[in-house]
């Protein structure tokens, strides 16, 4: 099934839709009593659903263009979905006093004004003027590494920190961040000349 219909079934928007359905149940996971759940068993199924997540990301996009799949709800939903549960995982990290409420604006902030500023290009007819950089992709990289390794918290081998190795690259993450905005905004700025003569 493809094209432009209104909400195709199919397993790729399958995928994204559990991805989303899956933000509730790992937000709730911190709020259950320590008798049913210990903390370090919260941190761990926290951290299982979160990189279960992040791989149907990768898994929804490859499935579409390899079962020729793909559809306008599907690469409107797709990138939806990626941004509720990583917006969800900076709320909860800050909740639990593991990440400072300046990074997680700073990471949420970027992303509702990049997509913003996407959809306004694409409105003009110059999309491709904001396509994602691979600036943007190594951004994403050490995000989705930065935020499990937090969710987990606990040491790892020996005395490896988790916590420690995801707050070096939660703020790299940052700060390509805000690299990254200032690129796409780079690029953007031509057409809005234009526009303005």
């Amino acid at each position: 099934m493809r094209g432009a219909g209104f909400m195709p079934l199919n397993l790729p928007n399958l995928l994204t839709w559990l991805r989303i359905l899956a933000i509730p149940i790992f937000v709730g996971i911190f709020y259950l009593p320590t008798d049913w759940l210990t903390v370090e068993q919260k941190n761990l199924i926290a951290t299982i659903i979160f990189t279960g997540a992040a791989i149907t990301d990768w898994l929804d996009g490859f499935l579409a263009r390899a079962l020729n799949q793909m559809s306008a709800f599907g690469a409107f939903l797709d990138p939806v979905a990626d941004k509720l549960m990583v917006a969800a995982a900076l709320i909860v990290l800050v909740y639990l006093e593991r990440l400072g409420a300046p990074v997680a604006l700073i990471i949420i902030g970027r992303e509702i004004a990049v997509s913003a500023l996407r959809e306004w290009m694409a409105q003009i007819g110059h999309s491709g003027s904001v396509a994602v950089s691979f600036l943007g992709k190594v951004k994403t990289a050490a995000q989705m590494i930065a935020i499990p390794l937090l969710l987990y918290h606990e040491d790892m081998i020996g005395d490896i920190s988790a916590h420690e190795i995801g707050t070096w690259l939660i703020y790299v993450a940052a700060v390509l961040t805000l690299w990254s905005m200032i690129y796409y905004l780079k690029a953007a700025i031509p057409q809005v000349v234009k526009l303005d003569k």
